[in-house]
This record gives structure tokens, C-alpha cells and sequence, in this order.
């Protein structure tokens, strides 16, 4: 199987290549979403001009690039957003877009597709009713659907991202039988985050003990896909761990878990005005690597090295502190835990941790403490209550009972139950049993095999890209 443009090898990791940007070209938006963190409505002052932007595709070209997501608001809103995708395309990386739909008509998305655009994601937050409530104008869920059979009919494969929050966890599988029979090819899920608008509607916010029931229904719905030639994506607000982690986390057939946090590293975020940051849905307020006008692509990876998950020293805090994965995982998704607390290396959004709690006869809940300021990006306070399964009060801080795998480089699954363990275990920490080192020899060899993929798929495209510039002459 041919690594996707967006596996990340080796090699990227260690040289920070950024490997996938999500590049907001524009603030403007035609819908009104009760959840949506960056606030999107009106365009940013001062957004980038076209040339400006032709600067940046040829410096994250340069950078090593292979796969740009244009968002905004709505990409296709901003005049000159088939010029940038085509800039995109002919500078050899892979242009997609994600939208909520409104106005993508037919001609549009041939406009897309004859720029370049190879990927398009549609929204879909829940039955018609629901959806048109969150994205806050009715008739978007109609025109929505129909996006995704037009885009199926142009020749895109056609994807799906679902925010799940406590609105649309119910649907999950409503939504998925009707964008399977749309023509949707794959799903991208990620949970509701506490940001910007989903701050001022945190009664929408899932709590963090519902994550079992999501994961469990996802993994349900991920294994009914398999036979649609149908892919479900957990998100990286959506983990970790657990049972199901060894069969639907990795995009190539590795066995692979939740690598960590790659905001900063293999990551880029875009704003419309030229801000570069860790991640596109974090705050430029403190994951910024500077302004496009003031500082390159590469300076801005220089100046975010400290910020980094695996660079900035964060122990981690709460159960996360204790987890017998946190060497690899370190808390999570960084959007998740940042905009709750306003730090990282605290996440109760975690399928191990919440299970592991629930065996304990616990679970865990969110208080908003502090509202989010009227900007985009911004985010407010929430407190992380320990509670009884009823809901009752509890004193201290909840802690894995696991001791972490000392001396392990990589994790690989116990032949016994199918969690990821450290390569050293000799006993299993989950299930007692042995853990063979055959799977630790079979998992390894399989990495080897998955990163010398990538390395020859990135040589091949760079050979290509010099026949197409001499062809080209």
C-alpha cells in the first residue's frame, strides 16, 4: 500500500517538515455556526493579497510540503481562491478544502476541480433539523448533501467532518448511513472544542465521561464501513488508546498508535492575514511563529521549536501526569487541552483514561469557570471535576494505576488483549498476560517497511515535479 502524502516518516519528524497545512484564506463566512472556534463571519482586515499568497506556496514548497487545506470561513468566498489552489497544484502538493457548503454549486465544484483540488470535506452535524440549527441557517443540511453527490459526480472522492458534541453524539449513526448513501467516502470526526463560539453554547460540549459511548459507536460504525470501501477518521481531538486504537488510528496498513501531538512539527496553521502558527485551530496568542510579512515559513518553525509537544517540557498534570502512555501520547490533542485550562498536558477527553476511571467507578466532567472574549480563536476556563459515576462530588485527583513502560522506545500491541504496550514489557500492565516479543519483532519490521515507503513516494514526487517543470518549458 502506497503511504498517503500525509504520513508522516521519520525523517519529517526529526526535520520538522511541514507536512500538511490547513491555510485559512479568508474569515468571511455564509453561515452562522453556534460551535465554530475561529468566529467566522466577516473577512479579517488587512488579509493577504494574491501574490502574497503565491510567496507562501512557494515557501512551504520549499519547506517540503505535500498536502494543503484551504478553509476559511469559506475558501471559495475569497475572489481569488482557484487562483491559489491552482498556484497549489502546479507547485506539486495535493490543494483539498474543507466547507460547510453553502452556495457550492456544480459549477463551483468544477471550478475546483479544474483548478486542481483533488479533495473536498463537506460538514454534516447532524439529521436536517440539528444540522441547520448548529450551522445556524436552514436549508444549509439540503445544500450540504447535495455538495457531496456533486463533488462525488466531478471525480473528487468526496469526505465528510462531523463535529460531535452533545448535540450530534446521539446521530452518529443517522449521519453515517446517510452520507454513506450520499456518496461519502470517508469521515473525519472531531469532538466540539471549547473555543470561540462553543464557549458561549457550552451546553453543547460533550463531557469528557460520554467519550466511551463515542468511541465505542465510532469503532462500530468504522468496522461497517470496511465492507463500503468506507474509511472513518478519528480525528485528533477523538483517542486514545484502548482497545480499538491498534486497528483504526494508522493511515497505512501499519499497526500504529496515536503518535502525538504534530502541532508545530509536521503541522502548520494559516491565517488569512498571514499569521503562522502550530496548528489552524489553535490561538495565534500563544502558538504563533510570527507574521508572513515579518518572517519566513522557515523562521516561523524556528521560532515555534520550543512550543512543540515534544520540545516544551510539560510533565503533564492531572491523570495525564501518572498515564502509562504519556511519554508517547503527552496529552492529547494540544487543542483540546489548551483551550479548556488555558495549558497543556491535561486531557479527560481520552478513551484509556476515562475507561480506566470508570473501572474505578469515576468519571469526569467540565464546569465552565470563565466565558471566552468576542474574538476568534479565543477561549474561556473550564474546571475538570472528579466525580462518582452518579455524579457525586469527589475529593483528589485521579491517577493511572498502570506503571509507565521504563526504557521503551516504541509501543506495540500485546498479543493477549490488543493494547499498545511499551516494547520492553515483558508482562502485560492491562491484562497480566505475556507479552510476546514476536509481535514486537512483526511490528517493528513493519514501521521499517512504512517509512522507507514514504521516503521512495517523496523521492518520486520530487523526480516528477522536475519532468513537469522541463515538459513544461
Amino acid at each position: 500500500m502506497d503511504a498517503p502524502l500525509r504520513y508522516r516518516s521519520e525523517d519529517d519528524t526529526g526535520s520538522s517538515v511541514p507536512v500538511h497545512v490547513v491555510w485559512e484564506i479568508t474569515l468571511a463566512c455564509n453561515l452562522a455556526c453556534g460551535h465554530c472556534g475561529s468566529r467566522a463571519g466577516s473577512r479579517r482586515p488587512n488579509e493577504l493579497s494574491t501574490q502574497e499568497c503565491f510567496d507562501i506556496v512557494h515557501q512551504l514548497r520549499d519547506a517540503g510540503t505535500r498536502e494543503i487545506t484551504l478553509i476559511g470561513g469559506e475558501a471559495y468566498l475569497r475572489k481569488d481562491w482557484l487562483d491559489i489552489a491552482a498556484e497549489i497544484s502546479r507547485s506539486g502538493m495535493l490543494c483539498g478544502m474543507q466547507t460547510g457548503a453553502r452556495g457550492l454549486n456544480k459549477a463551483r465544484i468544477q471550478a475546483a476541480y479544474d483548478a486542481g483540488i483533488r479533495s473536498i470535506g463537506v460538514s454534516i452535524d447532524g439529521p436536517e433539523d440539528l444540522h441547520d440549527q448548529l450551522r445556524g441557517v436552514p436549508g444549509s443540511y439540503r445544500q450540504a448533501l447535495e455538495a457531496i453527490e456533486l463533488v462525488a459526480q466531478t471525480g473528487i472522492r468526496p469526505g465528510v467532518n462531523t463535529q460531535i458534541n452533545a448535540l450530534s453524539a446521539p446521530h452518529l449513526w443517522q449521519i453515517y448511513r446517510t452520507i454513506l448513501a450520499a456518496g461519502a467516502k470517508t469521515w473525519q470526526t472531531q469532538l466540539t472544542v471549547a473555543m470561540g463560539n462553543a464557549v458561549d453554547n457550552a451546553q453543547m460540549l460533550l463531557q469528557p465521561h460520554q467519550i466511551l459511548d463515542v468511541v465505542d459507536t465510532l469503532y462500530g460504525i468504522y468496522t461497517d464501513g470496511l465492507a463500503h470501501d468506507f474509511r472513518v477518521l478519528p480525528g485528533n481531538s477523538i483517542g486514545y488508546f484502548g482497545k480499538y486504537e491498534a486497528y483504526w488510528r494508522s493511515i497505512t496498513n501499519a499497526v500504529e498508535p496515536w503518535q502525538g501531538c504534530t502541532a508545530g512539527s509536521t503541522t502548520l496553521g494559516l491565517e488569512a492575514d498571514g499569521a503562522i502558527k502550530s496548528c489552524p485551530s489553535l490561538s495565534k496568542d500563544s502558538y504563533s511563529g510570527g507574521m508572513s510579512r515579518e518572517v519566513s515559513i522557515a523562521e516561523a518553525l524556528d521560532n515555534l521549536a520550543d512550543r512543540r509537544v515534544q520540545h516544551d517540557g510539560n510533565p503533564g498534570r492531572g491523570f495525564c501526569a501518572s498515564c502509562y502512555y504519556y511519554d508517547f501520547c503527552q496529552g492529547g490533542c494540544t487543542w483540546v487541552t489548551h483551550s479548556l485550562t488555558g495549558e497543556r498536558g491535561d486531557n479527560p477527553y481520552c478513551y484509556y483514561r476515562a475507561g480506566k476511571l470508570a473501572k474505578a467507578g469515576l468519571r469526569e466532567s467540565i464546569v465552565k469557570t470563565a466565558e471566552a472574549p468576542d474574538t476568534p480563536f479565543a477561549i474561556g476556563k473550564f474546571e475538570i471535576v472528579l466525580e462518582t459515576l452518579e455524579g457525586g462530588a469527589v475529593d483528589g485527583v485521579a491517577i493511572d494505576d498502570a506503571p509507565k513502560p521504563h526504557g521503551s522506545s516504541h509501543l506495540v500491541v500485546c498479543d493477549s488483549c490488543t493494547e499498545f504496550i511499551g516494547d520492553r514489557e515483558t508482562i502485560c500492565p492491562h491484562c497480566g498476560g505475556e507479552a510476546r516479543m514476536a509481535a514486537v519483532a512483526r511490528q517493528q519490521q513493519s514501521r521499517e517497511i512504512s517509512n522507507l515507503m514514504a521516503e521512495i513516494d517523496m523521492h518520486s514526487r520530487g523526480i516528477d515535479a522536475v519532468i513537469s517543470a522541463i515538459t513544461a518549458r
